[in-house]
């Protein structure tokens, strides 16, 4: 760091002058000293000292050239995926430098009209950019315009980088480091902003193989469905001998994908009406549909697992369309449970005598065992919470039930028909399937490394409901661990769980929310990618809530932004910094004394003026070149950084259907799946008080 305010790095190298004079003098010390009429023991030693001044101002002259090459165009930074450095106590984000008021200070003085030729590039490369387009269709200058346009070493007229944006950002340091932040800051969560092809992914792909590598439980979600990224994780994942842990979930590839149940695990059993309501409209009129959809949703899963099923999508919606078959099979369950013999014959005699006429209107037309079954536990002196319900919505006249339940009706429509209804409401049964069947708690337990593609450019609806009911089931499972730990691991300590989310702005809802502010205690560490805050508050539509997901991100990571909102995001957390500005002053009076023989006085002058401007503004976010970023890391330190461009890695898988054919010799049949953990249903026993502790026990 320079002593004087003002470093003056934009100038011409006059210190070549000095450096080229002491070594020329101590040349001629050395070989002649005789012209500089010194004794050869002396002439050495000013040899030595001219040299050694040289060498000084070389490096001084090499500084200044070097910053003035960089303002052009900066050196490229690539590095292959093997090559990402790795430490068990710290993450790598690439090279950088912490941003003071220096930086600042040399930033604005890029902008001062009399040093653009220092930062722009020189006329001859603007010559070369033209004609490379003006030669293109020349038939015998198109060799030549080929060569103008060929990013190598020999060419001097080379195009810069296709990055865009200014390299001044990054080029007023010149002495970049590693960056690397404490592993413990990523419990506190990181949230990265950028538009869209700045670079996101590949910061994505970098963190991830980092976290890969370390052993974490990895999980990705991506509702794009990037195959780059896919391929990416499961490259990694073999490289570092865990592609037995590797799960792909992918609407969009149905026939290579593992099966999950959004609805199956839970901890009370409240979140299963929970999970599917929340991807219903709330707002005005549609509010109290949605109450009461999940109401007789809560009525179909309490049944459901009542009778130790497992609940899922397809059973919801038949049941949803018509409760009666649920009704009676769970009456017919109950009474069997009561041990009374004779209910059978009863239920009969009663469905015999049962006149169509003397029905009230809501039971017309309804099967007659059902009415039967429902006069019959209505002249006993039993309650039972789950029947309660059931008969509740039995009694419903089925055109006004209908009409409560029509919100949910067509999103368990989406959910429900073609490939897709295989992968979130797996059978449980089939021994022909092979696809595994995965839960989020097996996952940790094996420390296994998950890959979510939702496919949402196909279907934003279905993508966002699976998507959240993710999220949800992430958050039971967070609170399990919390509360009682990993089944069947002795060590207090939680396990790592690394959870990626981009484009979390397409998935983020209510579920989200505690996934951020209490799962922390359980060892997730939350890295949410989006490319503009609005997006996310367009999507919450509460700003507050909004600003409560921003204030559970301890790390913010900012690359190009285009949104004023977005980068203010960022600036309006930095302090204000003086900054230094060279003033020329030049003036001339007129003597009032003619005979004191001065007829005129001049002064030239030099004055530093001191001003106050922020750190940073949102101009130069917006100005960022592709794969460089702002960061706010540990407490608040604002750094620069630049992440390294991606080279061409020959372990790569080209296409989909490579991972397929490796991921289906390591498949296992779905006949396993009860073997990772307890019965589902045991959980259930001490969590709701609608079921009876005995009936949970029996499963």
């Amino acid at each position: 760091m320079s002593r004087h305010p003002i470093e003056a790095l934009l100038r011409p190298p006059v210190e070549l002058w000095s450096m080229w004079v002491a070594f020329a003098t101590a040349a001629i010390a050395v070989l002649a000293p005789w012209a500089l009429m010194m004794p050869p023991g002396v002439a050495y030693g000013a040899a030595a000292a001219l040299a050694t001044l040289g060498l000084i101002r070389g490096r001084q002259a090499w500084r200044v050239i070097r910053y003035q090459r960089n303002m052009r165009k900066l050196p490229t930074y690539r590095l292959q995926a093997s090559q990402i450095p790795l430490s068990r106590r710290k993450l790598f984000l690439g090279k950088g430098f912490r941003w003071t008021q220096q930086h600042t200070q040399r930033l604005r003085d890029t902008i001062r009209p009399e040093v653009q030729h220092y930062v722009q590039p020189g006329w001859l490369h603007q010559w070369a950019r033209r004609k490379e387009v003006t030669w293109e269709s020349t038939p015998m200058l198109q060799w030549l315009a080929l060569l103008l346009g060929t990013r190598a070493w020999w060419n001097l007229l080379a195009p810069l980088p296709a990055v865009g944006g200014k390299p001044a950002l990054h080029a007023v340091e010149p002495d970049e480091q590693s960056v690397w932040v404490d592993i413990g800051e990523r419990v506190g969560h990181t949230l990265v902003l950028g538009t869209t092809r700045v670079g996101k992914t590949r910061l994505a792909e970098m963190l991830i193989t980092q976290d890969i590598r370390r052993g974490d439980v990895v999980i990705v979600f991506d509702p794009k469905g990037d195959a780059g990224l896919l391929k990416r994780i499961y490259t990694e994942a073999k490289r570092a001998g865990r592609a037995k842990e590797f799960t792909l979930f992918h609407l969009g590839y149905p026939q290579v994908s593992a099966r999950y149940n959004a609805i199956g695990n839970f901890s009370r059993i409240t979140e299963v009406a929970t999970r599917i309501a929340n991807q219903l409209p709330s707002e005005g009129n549609s509010a109290a549909f949605k109450e009461f959809a999940w109401r007789f949703v809560n009525i179909i899963a309490r049944a459901l697992v009542a009778l130790k099923r497992r609940p899922d999508y397809q059973q919801v919606r038949r049941y949803i369309n018509d409760i009666e078959p649920l009704f009676m099979e769970y009456a017919r369950y109950h009474l069997d449970q009561q041990g009374a013999e004779e209910w059978k014959a009863q239920v009969e005699a009663l469905a015999g005598s049962i006149n169509e006429r003397n029905l009230t209107p809501a039971l017309r037309g309804r099967n007659r065992d059902a009415i039967a079954l429902m006069r019959h536990l209505q002249a006993q002196d039993l309650y039972d919470p789950v029947l309660d319900g059931l008969m509740s919505a039995f009694k419903y006249d089925k055109t006004y039930f209908d009409k409560i339940v029509s919100s949910v009706g067509p999103l368990m429509e989406k959910l429900t028909t073609g490939n897709i209804a295989e992968l979130i409401s797996p059978n449980y049964l089939d021994k022909s399937e092979t696809r595994p069947i995965f839960e989020w708690m097996e996952v940790i337990r094996r420390k296994g490394i998950v890959y979510v593609g939702l496919d949402a450019l196909t279907d934003t609806t279905v993508a966002s409901a699976v998507g959240n009911s993710m999220f949800a089931d992430l958050v039971s499972v967070a609170g399990h661990i919390y509360k009682h730990g990993v089944p069947g691991e002795t060590e207090n300590t939680p396990p790592t769980i690394s959870l990626h989310a981009d484009e979390f702005n397409e998935l983020i809802g209510d579920e989200f929310i505690p996934l951020l502010n209490k799962a922390g205690g359980a060892g997730f560490q939350v890295t949410a990618y989006t490319q503009t805050w609005s997006d996310v508050e367009a999507r919450i539509g509460n700003r507050a809530k909004a600003g409560q997901v921003a204030g559970n991100f301890n790390t913010l990571i900012m690359l190009r932004v285009k949104e004023m909102a977005t980068a203010e995001m960022l600036t309006e957390q930095l302090p204000r910094v003086e900054v230094f500005t060279l003033m020329s002053v030049s003036g001339v009076d007129d003597s009032s004394e003619p005979g004191s023989g001065v007829d005129f006085k001049s002064r030239n002058e030099d004055r530093i003026s001191v001003s106050e401007v922020p750190l940073l503004t949102p101009a130069e976010l917006i100005t960022l070149p592709k794969g460089q970023a702002f960061a706010l890391l540990e407490g608040g330190q604002l750094w620069k950084l630049r992440m390294p461009l991606p080279v061409d890695d020959s372990d790569m898988p080209e296409s989909l259907a490579e991972i397929a054919n490796e991921m289906e010799r390591t498949y296992i049949t779905n006949d396993r799946w009860y073997r990772v953990q307890e019965p589902w249903w045991t959980a259930v026993a001490d969590v709701d008080s609608s079921i009876s502790r005995e009936e949970s026990a029996d499963g």
